[in-house]
């Protein structure tokens, strides 16, 4: 019996050995922080700088040489439709000042044409969209398109009316610049007999002034600036993105306004993409190529003025139904991407397919499922079958 217990003792004390030997031999989990793969919505977006302007702006300016009297009017000042904006004393008229205004009112004709078709063109397009809006909406009403289509639809028709209101406005300013030419003229050869004749140049369109270029009395040539004016409460805003970012902005995408003083972001869509590019130097030295992207705010708060800085992040995707991760998850394998996955305590690498990514989140279209968990900021530690410790806190 001692013989015995003597050998079941020395059996526990060399078992406890290759216990603290195997442990002293075996390395320590890796603390890690790890996240769940999750289905939900996912936006990408590019955010940049941007600035507000008014949408439809006039440059008024001197319909003839003359001196121009001390405007009265000062930046920010309300003024309606016909209301007086200066008053010129008209040069006595010679045979280039006469042929000049003559000059002009040809061309304030053809604009007037031109004008008069736009409006035209535009009123036909309006009615075409609102015709395809009613349309969508009865067959959405009965489940035959998508929320999407009827979307697209009813923001063309949004897009269909306002380019008929910006078309009526420059017919309206395209006829005011043609009856200030004839005044001009008319004035002109009454000044040969009256030393008293004083031309009146009066507003196109109602709403402030914008810009007052001459504040003083002084002589000005014909086509003088004088000073702009619009409407505040009509707003857009412009945002120039790199040119490599403009390819993937299309009409209609959903605009976020940023950074613009108030408390909440406004909504706004993208109404125009412009075609040619322009360079720009970086901060950094660098030249780029950018585009301006115009976008019409859904509300003009009255806060917000011409020439504001913001910033503006444009959707150019979005889902609701997503399987996504963090992207600090991701790491490449060769030409592909690849994460850690945990298995029982245990690192295994997987490859899966990325689809979309916003720099915070990434799409994955393969490779993991819901509620997979993955490791954040994989270090060179971590490798396949190491063993891992994930981090409470």
């Amino acid at each position: 019996m001692k013989i015995r217990r003597k050998h079941i003792i020395s059996f526990v004390v060399l078992a406890a050995v290759l216990v603290l030997i195997v442990r002293a031999f075996t390395p320590a989990p890796v603390l890690v922080d790890s996240a769940t793969a999750e289905v939900g919505p996912l936006r990408v977006t590019i955010s940049e700088e941007g600035r507000t302007r008014v949408r439809q702006r006039y440059l008024i300016t001197a319909p003839a040489s003359g001196r121009l009297a001390r405007p009265v009017l000062n930046e920010g000042d309300r003024v309606g439709q016909g209301d007086e904006l200066a008053r010129i004393t008209p040069s006595p008229l010679g045979s280039r000042e006469s042929a000049e205004a003559r000059a002009r009112i040809e061309t304030a004709e053809a604009l007037v044409r031109e004008a008069e078709a736009n409006v035209a063109r535009a009123r036909v397009e309006q009615e075409e969209a609102a015709r395809g809006r009613d349309r969508a909406e009865k067959l959405a009403a009965s489940g035959s398109i998508s929320r999407e289509r009827l979307e697209r639809a009813v923001h063309d028709a949004t897009v269909a009316e306002r380019s008929l209101e910006s078309s009526l406005f420059r017919h309206r300013a395209a006829v005011s610049e043609h009856e200030v030419a004839q005044a001009a003229l008319l004035a002109l050869r009454e000044e040969r007999g009256d030393a008293r004749a004083v031309l009146s140049v009066s507003a196109p369109v109602g709403g402030r002034v914008l810009r007052l270029f001459e504040e003083s009395e002084r002589v000005v040539a014909a086509g003088t600036p004088l000073m702009e004016v619009g409407d505040p409460g009509d707003m857009e805003v412009t945002i120039d993105v790199l040119s490599t970012d403009a390819v993937r902005v299309g009409v209609g995408q959903t605009v976020w306004i940023e950074e613009w003083g108030g408390p909440d972001p406004l909504s706004g869509t993208v109404s125009r993409v412009e075609p040619a590019a322009f360079t720009r130097v970086s901060a950094l030295g660098v030249d780029e190529q950018r585009v301006n992207v115009i976008v019409d705010l859904d509300e003009t708060p009255a806060e917000l003025g011409d020439g504001y800085r913001v910033t503006g992040r444009i959707v150019v995707w979005e889902q609701e139904d997503v399987l996504k991760i963090p992207s600090s998850a991701l790491f490449r394998i060769g030409e592909s991407w690849g994460v850690f996955v945990v298995e029982e305590s245990v690192a295994r690498s997987r490859e899966v397919s990325v689809g979309q990514r916003n720099g915070i989140e990434a799409e994955i279209l393969e490779g993991l499922a819901a509620g997979d968990p993955v490791i954040l900021h994989p270090n060179p530690r971590i490798a396949d079958g190491v063993g891992v410790e994930t981090r409470t806190d």
